[in-house]
């Protein structure tokens, strides 16, 4: 959504190429959030663990996500602060003050790296098993999502419209690639997926994008949306959310787009929907879910896209993309609340306040355990049902 002042969009559309940024801004004429409604027969919601992780997002637009990897959980504040817990317990293993103000991250390499990025252009890879700096690397611009890494190569996405490929063991830069941005977008960057040597990534111009690992070529390139509108503002079409792989299929969604599936043999179309989303989404062995930019959430076939439910009691309360559990959905809204939704029906059956500021980054889940990190710094993990 986007919640600008008169003159702030004067100045942004007076520039060249600008980005809009608006999880904190004043409202307009925004949706007014929905009033929490008492759940009837509520499940169980009980909260496993919290901690604090430095100062969090410090109010900047950044969407910090934790990366949950054997075990553990690896988390960043923008502070610098990058810490390794228990997942289990939330026992804090190690922390490591790195003094940069992190704005991408975290990623995890197979080699044994956290990896994060900053808005200076900095790229640093600690040590999983203590928390030592491994290296530290320098890319064009500012990170704002986090680093993807497999096959001996870290993918860093910066806001300047690059992709660049570095050495997983050395940092070394190995390619980079530029695509042409569009004049104005929202701020924020979608993470690219990394998997069978290919790089897959939604543009800030509704494209999907797709390079070779190893190089960095350009393998494809298909319009997923096509802008709307005789303005700037009315042409937005980003792909700011991660897109979705399971089984062969590719899902992702667009801001005043479409949500797609796409054949990864093919690379035909399957199915679009015409439903915007900046959230995102996740996917199950039978249905896609959103949040779409009224905060209603959907549950869509996976094969067609039809639509099995739609929730609309969370409307304007700023949502989260969602995440499946074993037996629900769970997003996160704009007051740090964490609400538990049937898959079957997507009627709510629980609600927690995990954090005290904003839960704006899909939470992370394994099985009915699901991991949130706030935009305040408060990192935890909850679990509906006993």
């Amino acid at each position: 959504m986007i919640r600008l002042a008169l003159s702030l969009l004067i100045l942004i559309l007076s520039t060249g190429c600008s980005t809009i940024g608006g999880w904190f801004g004043d409202s307009d004429n925004s949706i007014p959030p929905a009033e929490l409604k008492t759940i009837a027969q509520p499940v169980g919601v009980q909260q496993l663990w919290e901690t604090q992780i430095g100062s969090g997002a410090e109010k900047q637009f950044i969407r910090l996500t934790p990366a949950l990897v054997d075990g553990r959980v690896y988390a960043a504040s923008h502070d610098g602060t990058v810490t390794a817990l228990d997942a289990l317990s939330g026992q804090r293993l190690w922390e490591t003050s790195t003094n940069l103000p992190i704005s991408g991250g975290v990623g995890v390499s197979g080699n044994g790296l956290v990896l994060a990025g900053t808005s200076k252009g900095e790229v640093i890879a600690l040590r999983q098993e203590n928390g030592q700096e491994a290296w530290h690397a320098q890319v064009s611009s500012e990170v704002l999502a986090p680093p993807r890494a497999a096959s001996g190569i870290v993918v860093i996405r910066t806001a300047d419209g690059k992709f660049t490929g570095l050495d997983a063991d050395s940092g070394e830069q190995r390619w980079v690639f530029t695509y042409a941005m569009p004049a104005l977008s929202l701020r924020g960057n979608a993470p690219p997926v990394v998997t069978r040597d290919l790089v897959i990534a939604g543009l800030d111009n509704g494209k999907l994008l797709v390079l070779a690992l190893t190089k960095g070529l350009p393998l494809t390139e298909k319009t997923v949306a096509i802008p709307r509108g005789r303005t700037e503002i009315e042409r937005l079409i980003d792909i700011d959310s991660e897109p979705k792989v399971f089984a062969d299929m590719l899902y992702l969604a667009a801001y005043r787009g479409n949500i797609a599936a796409i054949d990864m043999h093919s690379g035909n179309l399957l199915w679009n929907r015409d439903i915007s989303s900046y959230a995102g989404l996740d996917v199950d062995a039978r249905q896609v879910y959103t949040s779409d930019d009224t905060d209603a959430v959907l549950a869509l076939d996976r094969a067609t896209g039809s639509t099995f439910w739609k929730q609309t009691e969370l409307t304007g309360r700023r949502l989260s993309a969602p995440v499946v559990t074993t037996d629900h959905v769970v997003v996160g809204d704009f007051e740090g609340y964490l609400h538990w939704m049937r898959k079957e029906d997507g009627r709510i059956v629980g609600r927690l306040r995990a954090a005290s500021k904003a839960i704006v980054t899909s939470p992370v889940a394994v099985g009915d355990v699901v991991f949130i990190q706030g935009q305040g710094g408060t990192l935890g993990a909850f679990r509906a049902g006993s």
